[in-house]
């Protein structure tokens, strides 16, 4: 049988160089996925669950330091989060406070939307503030949606949502949908920005919720989390 062959050195070196790399890779994903802001900085911090979550224990994520929590709700004129009775429920039972986003559809009457949210949401002066995700923009609405309907739909939803629950809503308010609209500027309400790892500026002025982390890994969930943080 003939001599194996050598080796080279440069496939050595490349080799080692990629496993070293991967592993850089893999310990910084690792330490994302475990990552959430300073205490110090931001004492309440809370996370934002829905179906996509999978089964959440409420009563374990209050054990691993949330504060608060978020349950996706509602979208459009017909849609709701197919976890969302079993998580109102079960939220209910853990003593953490909480909120319901609702997932606004730009192509959609305001007067619908309102009602597909206030069907879901009981009247109760306990809960906290109503998030209004806005991220889908108007593009392929049909009929055509200008930019002024798209403001003045909002402020008519918003205005239904937040005549049932008392307390003025939160926009949940995505990097496309600022650019576009620059609702943040147009309509006076408090910010929820969204920004892995760093403190998120897309809106001009100052954010009172922050998702931090998108893919929290938490004892609490079968699936990652979304972190969220309060403004101290």
């Amino acid at each position: 049988m003939g001599r194996k062959r050598a080796i080279p050195i440069r496939w050595r070196v490349a080799a080692a160089l990629l496993l070293a790399a991967l592993g850089a890779i893999g310990w910084q994903w690792w330490e994302f996925i475990h990552w959430t802001p300073p205490r110090e900085e931001y004492p309440v911090q809370g996370a934002l669950v829905g179906a996509r979550d999978g089964a959440t224990d409420f009563v374990a994520l209050k054990a691993v330091g949330a504060n608060f929590v978020y349950l996706e709700g509602s979208t459009g004129a017909k849609d709701r989060d197919p976890s969302f009775a079993m998580n109102l429920a079960a939220v209910r039972g853990s003593g953490l406070p909480f909120g319901v986003v609702h997932h606004y559809d730009p192509c959609v009457r305001a007067d619908h939307q309102a009602a597909n949210f206030v069907t879901i949401v009981p009247r109760d002066g306990s809960l906290l503030p109503p998030a209004i995700e806005l991220r889908r923009i108007a593009d392929r609405c049909q009929p055509r949606v200008s930019e002024a309907e798209v403001e003045s739909e909002l402020t008519t939803f918003l205005n239904q949502v937040e005549g049932h629950v008392g307390k003025p809503a939160i926009l949940k308010v995505y990097p496309e949908f600022e650019e576009r609209y620059a609702i943040s500027a147009r309509v006076e309400r408090n910010l929820w920005l969204v920004r892995d790892r760093f403190q998120p500026d897309y809106a001009g002025r100052p954010w009172a919720l922050w998702t931090a982390n998108t893919h929290l890994s938490s004892p609490a969930a079968e699936d990652p989390l979304r972190w969220v943080v309060a403004q101290p």
